[in-house]
């Protein structure tokens, strides 16, 4: 892990400085594929995950996904531990202005748009990848992950995410992409689109007045 110091200066020269990217989908979407597709890591974002913590932190102490562990005492134990490192994770990643990927369902409307609002107040450039699925597709994939869910908190949670992508035009504007990821769908097509046009993104130079007080201060060293 970097020192406070490295990110301060690997904020300056960081190629994704001051944006970040909302990442929205429901059980089954394949976000991380995605994610993987859009190659958002390599223009050097970080992704904000406390779900990829916890399994890593499962698999090292033993543990079955499944919910009998998950939601024993020492599953969620470990739970609040993950969520604590991702937290102080994203704190160091905030101190340096890096480009961030924050990775949830979508399901709660009102904590992304907190969210986007206090980044924007750091000086952030904020935008969302939604990655959809029709019903079949999510139930689906769901019985395939390591980590399954009941096909009725599945169905809820698909229904709660697809309510929201109206809310979330609204907020992001022609800053929401979104990606089929049906088992039909021509994915490769729309992530090939999302990579060129976050590529441009998060190269160019930051336009909030605050970032550019932020980045002058940095590089002056006051």
């Amino acid at each position: 892990m970097l020192k406070f110091t490295e990110y301060l200066s690997e904020g300056v020269n960081d190629p994704a400085i001051f944006k970040a990217i909302f990442l929205a989908g429901g059980p089954g979407s394949g976000k991380s594929f995605i994610v993987g597709k859009t190659a958002l890591p390599a223009l050097g974002m970080k992704v904000v995950n406390s779900d990829d913590v916890f399994e890593n932190a499962m698999k090292k102490a033993a543990m079955v996904m499944d919910p009998e562990s998950i939601f024993s005492a020492q599953g969620q134990m470990i739970r609040n531990k993950s969520k604590a490192l991702t937290a102080k994770k994203l704190e160091l990643y905030l101190t340096g202005r890096l480009g961030l990927v924050i990775d949830g369902t979508g399901k709660n409307f009102d904590k992304i748009a907190r969210q986007k609002k206090n980044l924007e107040a750091l000086g952030y450039e904020t935008s969302m990848i939604f990655v959809n699925t029709d019903l079949e597709t999510a139930l689906q994939r769901n019985t395939k992950r390591a980590r399954s869910l009941p096909d009725e908190t599945v169905t809820k949670m698909w229904k709660d995410v697809q309510a929201n992508i109206g809310k979330f035009q609204s907020i992001f504007g022609r800053g929401l992409l979104i990606v089929d990821n049906s088992d039909d769908a021509d994915y490769e097509k729309a992530t090939m689109r999302i990579y060129k046009d976050m590529s441009k993104w998060t190269k160019q130079e930051p336009k909030n007045y605050i970032a550019k007080k932020w980045i002058k201060q940095q590089r002056e060293g006051s």
